[in-house]
């Protein structure tokens, strides 16, 4: 099934699952995205098939005929849909958690909101707040990677396709190109890794995510990756915890802001140009430019160079 036709399936269960009253056709051609471009002729067919394809799932799309409307209307009756109440171990349960952050950078989120807000825009009033959760109901498409890396690694593991990109070594400031046969990404810590077999080294390694700068680039065709049957991916990024080296950052800072930053700081001298200079002491490149980045244009990074391109990557992520 195309990527397009699942966000479409996808959105027409959200939109008929959220709505109070049931929709015409023309309401949901003007709410779901991947309908509104098609003519009449094509647009009905179109939707037919998919109320079949869905039913077909056991998806239940109910059929409403108000006496006073020429139309009939649609909707999925929540109670008819939703699972009874279902009860998982521990261990069940932490892999459904883990597999639900593969969503959170997932497009089918802004599409489904955007579904949402066009139901809001025609005066059709939802269950669920546009922009919002689906907590607590059918749907939960939430949550973020941050690393810019992370879609493009994602994908290449799911085709199974070579994927080349620039690498900063731990405790480095030198840059090389790797090329990698990708096998998963595994999160530890926090911390995103992909594992994999690197022909530059020839042999097995792990990345971590956030030390690779600039895009990423799928190589060749897909398909060719070979996971091996026995490989341990979270053995692969189960390393020893790397050593705290501290180091200091120079930072300068807006005055009259970041009275957090100031109070941690091991010094604060005055500037000019409305902005103040502050050290930071610090050890995880990574972990100060996460905390820069969530202070916006109120800071900037002057040094050292690896930890102001952190920053620079962190920001870049955010924009893209």
């Amino acid at each position: 099934m195309s990527r397009r036709k699942t966000e479409r399936l996808l959105n027409l269960v959200i939109c008929l699952l959220a709505t109070r009253r049931p929709l015409s056709a023309e309401q949901i051609r003007q709410a779901v995205p991947g309908y509104d471009r098609d003519g009449d002729e094509a647009f009905q067919r179109m939707f037919e098939r998919d109320k079949n394809e869905l039913r077909e799932i056991g998806i239940p799309i109910d059929v409403v005929r108000d006496p006073w409307e020429d139309e009939p209307g649609y909707r999925i009756e929540r109670e008819s849909y939703e699972l009874p109440e279902i009860t998982l171990e521990p261990d069940e349960a932490a892999v459904l958690g883990l597999a639900a952050q593969v969503w959170q950078r997932a497009s089918l989120a802004e599409a489904a909101s955007g579904a949402l807000l066009k139901l809001r825009a025609g005066g059709v009033a939802t269950d669920q707040p546009v922009g919002g959760s689906m907590g607590g109901s059918a749907l939960e498409l939430r949550v973020d990677t941050r690393d810019p890396a992370f879609p493009a690694l994602w994908n290449a593991v799911r085709d199974r396709r070579v994927v080349r990109f620039d690498y900063r070594a731990s405790g480095s400031e030198t840059v090389r190109g790797r090329t990698v046969e990708p096998w998963g990404v595994v999160s530890r810590r926090g911390r995103w890794y992909l594992a994999g077999f690197d022909r530059d080294r020839d042999a097995p390694r792990a990345f971590r995510l956030s030390r690779i700068t600039g895009q990423v680039t799928a190589v060749g065709r897909p398909g060719v990756v070979e996971v091996p049957a026995d490989v341990d991916l979270r053995a692969m990024v189960a390393f020893p915890d790397e050593p705290s080296h501290e180091r200091v950052a120079v930072v300068r800072v807006r005055q009259g802001t970041c009275e957090g930053l100031r109070r941690l700081a091991r010094s604060v001298r005055a500037g000019g140009d409305g902005w103040d200079e502050a050290e930071l002491v610090f050890s995880d490149a990574e972990r100060l430019a996460g905390w820069m980045a969530s202070l916006g244009s109120d800071v900037e990074v002057v040094g050292p160079p690896d930890a102001r391109e952190a920053v620079i990557c962190r920001l870049k992520g955010a924009l893209a």
